[in-house]
């Protein structure tokens, strides 16, 4: 496909990911929920040795906008389409998350914190759910300095992409980059990431600050219901909020914003226009289902990989799923070396 150089640019937070199948004894130990996302604490520490010892554990380069970057660029096939910026440490895991991310094809561009260890994320599975536990470390360092000096990538990429995690990092990256999209008539995108940005004041405020330049809003059923609830909203219909939230104010008005709530094993909602629709997805059996991890992520990658070539909501929602529904039936945010799926 050529023209392809760079045509997307994630900024997100790197993490190496150390995965194990625990119990919920185990989650009850470090007071976790399945199916969550949050920051680690200091209650939590002990948890990433915990983990590290038990022997099916696996480490994975990872952090959900890495995920959603390495699904992108491996579905385009182009080399380097995809670019990231994130921070991690000068060590062996930052060492391995370059040569794992680059092997995939990405053009990283990683700012390097010489004083602090790249960051980790505890994955923790129980059955075909995962609770998830971030350290940030080096990660949570990124400057926004880092994206104004490379920012020949920005003004390259015709989609930007950032994780609702980053708002907890670098707020004033995410504000320079969602400006100079609607400046450019290019698409901006992010996702709520988790419960919890909704739920912090000032996290809620810079995801609010960034709405008006959000294109593509990306969740899950639980983060929707969580943003309709910070807003006070009395209705739970996911439909009804996936409208609302399409309609909120936008600073630029070249295109509508198109909300996209992903919920499992059920239909997709999707609502752009003052219309909603729902996508189904792809049955797969519970035999076959090994690891939900990075579903989400895939998803988006998987739908962002067909906007940029721009091509319609359904062939995006349909790539979404053929990504989303070949990473569960494997290990950790994994894929073949090529995929299969068809471009229409």
């Amino acid at each position: 496909m050529p023209g392809l150089d760079g045509v997307f640019l994630c900024l997100g937070n790197p993490l190496l990911d150390i995965s194990s199948k625990v119990d919920t004894a185990f989650l009850d130990k470090y007071d976790l929920k399945p199916a969550n996302q949050i920051l680690a604490e200091d209650k939590h520490v002990p948890m990433f040795e915990d983990l590290a010892a038990r022997p099916d554990v696996d480490y994975i380069a990872g952090g959900a906008g890495q995920n959603t970057t390495r699904v992108c660029q491996w579905l385009l096939q182009y080399p380097k389409a995809t670019s990231y910026m994130g921070c991690i440490g000068d060590d062996e895991f930052g060492r391995k998350m370059v040569e794992t991310a680059s092997k995939d094809g990405v053009n990283v561009c990683y700012q390097v914190d010489k004083s602090t260890p790249t960051g980790t994320c505890a994955v923790c599975v129980v059955d075909r759910d995962r609770s998830l536990v971030a350290y940030l470390a080096a990660a949570n360092n990124f400057k926004v300095e880092h994206a104004k000096e490379n920012w020949s990538l920005v003004k390259s990429a015709k989609i930007i992409y950032c994780t609702g995690f980053f708002i907890t990092v670098s707020p004033e990256s995410i504000a320079a980059v969602s400006q100079h999209c609607s400046d450019n008539d290019k698409i901006f995108s992010m996702n709520l990431s988790a419960p919890f940005i909704m739920q912090v004041p000032p996290f809620k405020k810079v995801l609010l600050d960034a709405l008006p330049f959000i294109d593509y809003l990306f969740s899950n059923e639980i983060e929707a219901a969580t943003f309709a609830e910070s807003e006070g909203w009395q209705t739970r219909d996911l439909s009804e909020i996936a409208l609302k939230i399409s309609r909120m104010p936008k600073a630029n008005g070249c295109r509508p914003r198109t909300v996209v709530f992903t919920q499992g094993s059920e239909p997709t909602i999707i609502a752009v226009s003052g219309r909603v629709r729902m996508y189904p997805v792809l049955k797969i059996g519970k035999a076959n289902i090994v690891d939900t991890n990075g579903a989400g992520d895939a998803f988006v990658g998987g739908f962002l990989s067909q906007i940029v070539c721009g091509k319609s909501i359904e062939e995006a929602v349909r790539a979404g799923n053929y990504a989303a529904n070949t990473i569960i039936q494997r290990s950790g945010c994994s894929f073949p070396a090529k995929p299969d799926f068809v471009w229409n």
